[in-house]
């Protein structure tokens, strides 16, 4: 059993994460707590995104001889593995800490081994505190490694009968300003934004993260286009805000491997009905995040496309739903069930 000392410097840990100053990116939100055998915080650090040191490191830093005997409260299951940094279970071995309580197990396959490691070298081992909110803490980190693709939100903005669009096409802004705002920090938190060419064709979106968006001001997420067609070379998707991808397919498995092997944790699926309908048809949506505007246009583009839904009880539901006012408008948000 945890100490309570420990579980209280564990929700520190867990706040420390998601501090700002970390990146979405490949690497999991980890922060970590020294403890004095008596309780006393020591030391504390967070991982602030690949190629930083990792949350053990910058506490052990911290903390210098002061470690020697000390707890290590962690969010995650010390990584076991060589990468950009070197191995936090032996960081601490060498630090010559004496216990080692963590949150969530290391679901990947290729980091996870830390906490044998560590009660091979007689250090006393205890994991599972508090691991439901360190899960919570690296939702997206945690269903790409086990899942070997990126997470999928989708994103959409409608009246309340359901339009993207009017008759003649125009599209801004359907959703109040503070909902506008609130997607600004969801891209923030992604990895990657992805549209079809129609929406730049269409728009000329620019897709990136503004107003203070996310946990770090300078970060932008790669911006991705899927289609065939060309894009003209003044859209500003190809300006310098941010990184661009133009992805010639229309297959949302090839987009999402092709997202997977650049470490991409974590897609905000913004495209209009027809990428919206093929992400959703291949069973490739996970999480909706959907925006009702208190407005009614009777014509125009559908939010969605035919994804082959002939009756009601072939219908796709969301679970885990929660809907909650954001200015004048609606937020819906879930998880999509999947059969079976």
């Amino acid at each position: 059993m945890p100490a309570p000392s420990e579980v209280e410097a564990m929700r520190r840990a867990l706040a420390l994460a998601v501090a700002p100053g970390s990146l979405p990116g490949p690497n999991p939100r980890v922060g970590c707590v020294l403890l004095a055998p008596h309780g006393e915080v020591i030391a504390e650090g967070f991982h602030r995104g690949a190629g930083t040191s990792h949350a053990e490191a910058a506490a052990l830093a911290e903390a210098g001889e002061r470690a020697r005997g000390a707890i290590a409260v962690v969010t995650l299951e010390p990584c076991d593995h060589v990468g950009r940094t070197p191995p936090c279970s032996i960081a601490l071995i060498e630090a010559g800490v004496s216990r080692v309580v963590y949150a969530q197990a290391d679901p990947h396959p290729v980091a996870a081994g830390g906490a044998a490691r560590l009660a091979a070298a007689g250090i006393d081992v205890e994991g599972g505190v508090l691991a439901a909110e360190s899960v919570a803490v690296n939702e997206a980190w945690t269903f790409a490694v086990t899942r070997g693709r990126p997470m999928v939100t989708w994103k959409a903005a409608a009246s309340l009968d359901g339009r993207v669009a009017a008759a003649d096409g125009s599209s801004r802004w359907i959703s109040g300003a503070a909902s506008r705002a609130m997607v600004h920090a969801l891209r923030g938190e992604v990895g990657a934004i992805v549209v079809g060419t129609g929406t730049v064709l269409a728009d000329d979106p620019q897709l990136t993260a503004r107003d203070g968006g996310g946990q770090r001001a300078d970060y932008q997420p790669l911006r991705v286009v899927v289609g065939i067609r060309d894009l003209p070379s003044h859209a500003r998707v190809l300006d310098d805000a941010a990184p661009t991808l133009h992805l010639r397919t229309r297959d949302p498995h090839e987009v999402l491997e092709l997202l997977a092997q650049r470490e991409v944790r974590h897609v905000l699926l913004e495209g209009g009905p027809t990428l919206a309908a093929a992400f959703v048809s291949a069973g490739l949506v996970d999480r909706v995040e959907w925006y009702t505007a208190p407005v009614l246009l009777g014509a125009g583009a559908p939010a969605l496309g035919d994804i082959g839904v002939g009756s009601i009880g072939e219908a796709l539901r969301l679970s885990e739903v929660r809907v909650d006012q954001v200015g004048e408008d609606a937020r819906i948000r879930g998880v999509v069930e999947r059969a079976g």
